[in-house]
């Protein structure tokens, strides 16, 4: 008879695995489950266009990595980790050949934006400065069910929940609007949408507050040091396990799925408790490998870790709206990301890896390759000429990728309504279920997508206290 453990987790994705160390470190014995052949999830590398070049698949820029709360209580450096800084966070170029930048410095990022809205950038961070420690443990596990360490500061945040359309108009020129516009739509909804302002500022926040890093040999870095802790601790990790029945899996006290809703109430039996939840758009991304450094015109965007492409707020607003009603692509706005600029152990020697993203419908089946390229070759001619292989992912291959992206959406959730705070649906303790002994980790809960594993120990502290209740 199989023995009965604490909890079980289903997948092994940086939050099920944040959740596990969270339980295995209050003394539960934890066993984790994962249906791939290696944990990581959206945080993995792959070598996915020739030998020797070793590309993240999904996430790889890390701000909310660095600067989680979760991650800064684990000795994960003693496991591997390795945090690799670009001299700039992040660019963005424009057609005349500069560029704004998101510098670790407020100063140098305010002057890049031009005289007339230097000041007010500067204004707009001020009361952020020196406050990440306190402010990303409140925003991240923002919950009923404690205060805030720092209100004043979260409360400041929060009037800054207004579109980033509203927030842009203290500004004069088109450098500090695309620049804001840029960062507010990794939450893949319009400008005029809620809380957008206050996403695109707590970006900017981090990369002044600890950057905009990438791990050291790929984002699977990430995952296998929280697996070494994890096993350190006394946890149990399977693979190459897939669950389709929770009475499949070992007895257990709790059951805590790192799985999109929609597998949580299949797996689970809870019916259509998630009939409701609602999946965003997808993204077209493409991973290359390089015969050099992308061509970037802009000087600034040649030392940038991340690069975002779509050079006006409208441009990009236009962008994800085409992605949300569910048009093609028309000009995409492009997150793109060269680690190989201070991770040299990503490629051969003098060659690059590099990737790129636009957003398209959920379950769009077009290619959006040449517009993509297009995109690229208007700020860095001549790339074309540097691609010795490519791997193209849309919709259909990022969900064949990671059962969690559902239809592609690599959110795991649209970020709309209710629905972008309170989310996989409105509860005192999203984490818990209509089951008092299953729970949910995965992105799909507060406060979303990111490897951060703040989803894991959220749902961690309230599988905590159903246990000891």
């Amino acid at each position: 008879m199989t023995s009965m453990v604490d909890v079980v987790v289903v997948g092994a994705g940086p939050n099920g695995l944040t959740a596990a160390v969270e339980l295995a470190r209050r003394g539960f014995a934890v066993e984790v489950f994962e249906a791939r052949e290696k944990i990581g999830g959206g945080a993995s590398t792959e070598e996915l266009t020739l030998p020797g070049y070793r590309h993240d698949p999904c996430s790889s820029g890390h701000p909310f990595g660095i600067g989680s709360p979760a991650f800064r209580k684990m000795p994960l450096a003693r496991h591997g980790l390795e945090w690799l800084h670009a001299e700039l966070p992040m660019a963005h170029p424009f057609d005349d050949g500069t560029a704004a930048v998101l510098s670790r410095s407020v100063g140098e990022t305010a002057m890049s934006l031009g005289p007339r809205d230097a000041g007010a950038y500067r204004r707009l961070m001020e009361p952020f400065l020196g406050k990440w420690d306190t402010l990303s443990q409140d925003f991240l596990s923002l919950s009923l069910n404690s205060l805030p360490r720092d209100p004043v500061t979260l409360f400041r945040l929060g009037k800054f929940g207004l579109p980033m359309s509203v927030i842009n108009r203290r500004f004069h020129d088109e450098k500090a609007k695309a620049m804001m516009a840029g960062l507010a739509s990794h939450a893949v909804s319009p400008m005029s949408s809620f809380v957008t302002g206050a996403l695109g500022l707590t970006f900017a926040i981090a990369a002044h507050a600890v950057g905009w890093p990438v791990a050291k040999g790929g984002s699977q870095s990430i995952s296998d040091a929280l697996g070494s802790y994890l096993r350190e601790l006394g946890g149990v990790i399977h693979t190459g396990v897939e669950v389709k029945r929770i009475d499949e899996l070992p007895p257990a006290r709790a059951y805590v799925f790192d799985t999109s809703p929609t597998a949580l109430a299949r797996i689970a039996g809870l019916g259509n408790a998630y009939a409701n939840y609602r999946y965003g758009p997808s993204c077209f991304k493409i991973d290359y490998a390089l015969d050099g450094p992308v061509p970037w015109t802009a000087a600034d965007a040649r030392r940038a870790g991340t690069v975002h492409v779509g050079p006006t707020a409208g441009e990009i607003d236009d962008s994800v709206r085409r992605a949300v009603r569910g048009d093609d692509p028309k000009t995409p706005f492009l997150i793109t990301v060269q680690p190989t600029l201070v991770d040299p152990t990503r490629a051969p020697e003098g060659k690059h890896t590099f990737w790129a993203y636009g957003h398209v419908p959920n379950g769009w089946k077009g290619d959006a390759t040449d517009l993509i390229e297009r995109q690229i070759e208007r700020f860095a001619p001549g790339f074309r000429d540097l691609v010795l292989a490519k791997a193209i992912a849309g919709p259909p291959e990022m969900a064949a990728r990671n059962a969690n992206y559902v239809g592609g959406d690599f959110a795991c959730g649209a970020f709309s309504g209710l629905q972008t705070l309170l989310r996989p649906k409105p509860a005192r303790s999203p984490w818990s279920t209509v089951h008092p002994r299953v729970f949910i980790c995965s992105q799909a809960t507060y406060p979303g997508p990111g490897v951060h594993g703040m989803c894991g120990q959220n749902a961690a502290k309230a599988v905590w206290r159903a246990l000891t209740r």
